[in-house]
């Protein structure tokens, strides 16, 4: 079932949604060589608790952290360790803060020190390729148009969209429906209502599509062992253009150099 949210509602998720964004604002400021991943979820762990939140990802199912740790070649799901980031390496970091009994989710893909350019290359696309899946989320299409977006834009890049793991609702619950692919085709899937709240959240893989899932049944990573980059997005349906609840816009600040402001989220906003 998928849950048009009241007026009131939108504000809470607002308010939770403004939290994460801010979280991994502050995990942004640790991510450099030799700091460790489960030094990152700690202090995304303690910051959602020292401002009244709730890491909604820790014990989900037995999810062992609050941040879902995605270093070079894994896609979504790894586990916070004692593995010390390295100059060259990317993670991501998704994270899910719950606050008021409302969830806020976002993920973004951190680039350690001096990446390759290939690495670069393949965050950059996929980041763009959230923003052309956000463009396309308007009332009255549908979700495979949001699919589509995503996935035409990466394949004509070169690279590959992962099929086994999607975007979703969400609310009152981390994941609700609908599922949001980022493949498909236009025109199909639920239609898109003004009160609709989903996460919008490319995983793509400079190699092959394919993935495995290790031992632990969380951890999913690329079968070819190349690198994977994912962004995620909660997103407001409306009347109008989409409203983006999260923003990248902290983690900007904390980066090197102040980046500031996120000129592509403006951009959307502004239609």
């Amino acid at each position: 079932m998928i849950f048009i949210k009241t007026p009131e509602e939108i504000e809470k998720m607002r308010a939770a949604c403004d939290l994460v964004s801010r979280t991994l604002g502050e995990v942004a400021k640790w991510v450099k060589p030799g700091v460790t991943t489960l030094k990152l979820d700690t202090i995304a762990r303690e910051f959602i608790l020292d401002n009244g939140g709730k890491p909604a990802c820790l014990g989900y199912h037995g999810f062992p952290g609050t941040l879902c740790i995605e270093v070079n070649e894994t896609v979504v799901h790894g586990f916070p360790s004692n593995y010390a980031l390295r100059e060259g390496d990317i993670v991501g970091t998704d994270c899910v803060a719950e606050l008021d009994g409302w969830n806020g989710d976002s993920c973004y893909t951190f680039a350690v020190g001096e990446i390759d350019e290939k690495k670069q290359a393949l965050l950059t696309v996929t980041r763009e390729s959230l923003y052309r899946g956000i463009q396309a989320a308007t009332a009255g299409k549908r979700i495979g148009d949001i699919s589509n977006a995503v996935q035409t834009y990466c394949e004509r890049h070169g690279y590959s969209v992962v099929r086994e793991m999607c975007g979703h609702g969400i609310g009152k619950s981390m994941h609700e429906d609908p599922e949001v692919p980022n493949y498909g085709r236009r025109g199909i899937g639920p239609v898109l209502k003004p009160g609709m709240l989903i996460c919008v959240e490319p995983m793509i893989n400079m190699g092959s599509k394919n993935i495995v899932i290790e031992r632990n049944g969380w951890e999913c990573r690329t079968r070819d062992r190349k690198p994977s980059a994912h962004f995620e997005h909660t997103i407001l349906i409306t009347d109008g253009e989409p409203e983006i609840l999260t923003t990248f816009d902290h983690i900007e600040r904390a980066l090197p150099g102040g980046a500031g402001e996120d000129k592509q989220e403006i951009t959307i906003n502004e239609g």
